[in-house]
């Protein structure tokens, strides 16, 4: 009699490394940070336009919106990205209205060829402007119907790896072509996730920081099975939309036994998120980890703490006219921190950020990749397919064809 081992059970950190490991020769999204980006360099020095769009949703942008957005307000050399990422009428008109198409380059990103929200946003756009090999850049699977459309219209394409799903796509062409366009240098945006990809594969500490993290939210998943993320800057904004498509789309499945797993992502910024989510941490049912995010040190100047400290003086917080914002803002952290570590059953850790700029946001990034890979494994699910959007997708398809 033959006995076959399909049911779940918390494996060793060891042999989870080691099926990452094996991992590595399917899964696309680790052998980018290894890429040749010259061919992208060349590409994008003939694009002069002030203006680029980048047409797609979800993993085809929310990656690039958390770098570009991350690192904009610090930047003063970056051309300015629309995202159009949306087929709500109301937002899309707003950000179209009045514009410059003439001006702009076009990059429609979608991985299967068929995305109805960036099929539709480009016959939008093809409505104001032709689409045409000047004005525009393809970026999709080969042999996709997107694919087809760009070499009919001789629209230069670039292809994302079969094996790198869209929320692990943000170091592939999907992310490299808009963010370079921009004037960020790409190359440090993969030096910053092959560090970390470096790390883990050689580094016993770091990879272990990595999976005892993993281990303990499954191994307590089902008391704490909210995770939230608590980054003490807007600059964070996005990437913590990215984090959410990212943790949700990866997690949210059924194992090997059927069972249906789930980790519920929040993403909070700070310290605006102490007036109203804090409360339900320090006071609320205990089902949740913490993980904060903050700026170790700000290359963003400003004059903000330069106050007449005389005409405040008769008010709270006289301290803030002897210090600069990011002082601030780290400070609130830092009590909201502690106030967490006095409760002594929340679970939480804390992630810091050493600078804003291109490696670090990678860095970051990519680390939060190796995190669900991890959990995933521990799960003992696909991380990597999303059949329960499909199955909408499939729905979507059958209704608007029946109108």
């Amino acid at each position: 009699m033959k006995y076959q081992r399909n049911f779940y059970e918390i494996i060793s950190n060891d042999e989870i490394f080691q099926r990452i490991q094996k991992e590595k020769d399917s899964i696309g999204y680790y052998k980018l940070p290894y890429q040749d980006t010259s061919h992208i360099k060349d590409y994008v020095k003939k694009v002069s336009t002030r203006y680029i769009f980048v047409v797609g949703i979800g993993g085809s942008s929310l990656g690039v919106e958390a770098i570009y957005n991350f690192l904009n307000p610090v930047y003063s050399n970056l051309k300015e990205i629309i995202f159009l990422d949306s087929t709500d009428p109301f937002i899309l008109s707003h950000k179209i209205k009045n514009f410059q198409f003439e001006d702009s380059h076009f990059i429609f990103i979608s991985k299967s060829g068929n995305t109805i929200e960036t099929i539709s946003l480009m016959k939008v756009v093809n409505s104001f402007i032709t689409i045409d090999k000047i004005n525009s850049t393809i970026i999709t699977s080969k042999g996709s119907d997107l694919h087809q459309f760009a070499k009919r219209k001789k629209i230069n394409t670039f292809f994302i790896p079969d094996n790198v799903g869209g929320r692990f796509s943000v170091f592939s062409a999907s992310g490299l072509i808009p963010l370079a366009m921009a004037n960020i240098d790409i190359d440090k945006i993969l030096a910053g996730a092959r560090d970390c990809c470096d790390n883990f594969f050689s580094n016993d500490e770091y990879r272990n920081d990595i999976l005892s993290k993993a281990r303990f939210i499954v191994e307590n998943k089902k008391r704490f099975n909210t995770n939230v993320i608590f980054a003490y800057s807007s600059l964070f904004e996005f990437f913590l939309k990215w984090y959410i498509q990212l943790w949700a789309e990866s997690l949210g499945k059924k194992n090997i036994n059927g069972t249906r797993q789930g980790l519920n992502p929040v993403g909070l910024i700070g310290p605006t998120d102490q007036h109203s989510y804090l409360q339900l941490i320090m006071d609320g049912v205990r089902d949740k980890t913490i993980t904060f995010i903050k700026i170790e040190s700000s290359n963003l100047t400003t004059d903000f703490n330069k106050f007449d400290a005389e005409t405040f003086s008769n008010l709270e917080w006289r301290e803030v006219s002897e210090k600069n914002f990011h002082y601030i803002l780290n400070f609130q952290a830092n009590s909201t921190i502690k106030s967490i570590e006095a409760e002594k059953d929340i679970p939480y850790d804390v992630i810091t950020v050493n600078e804003i700029n291109e490696f670090c946001i990678s860095k970051l990034m990519f680390s939060y990749q190796l995190l669900v890979s991890a959990i995933g494994q521990f799960l003992q699910i696909n991380t990597y397919d999303q059949p329960g959007v499909e199955a909408g997708k499939i729905n979507l398809k059958k209704i608007l064809n029946t109108q």
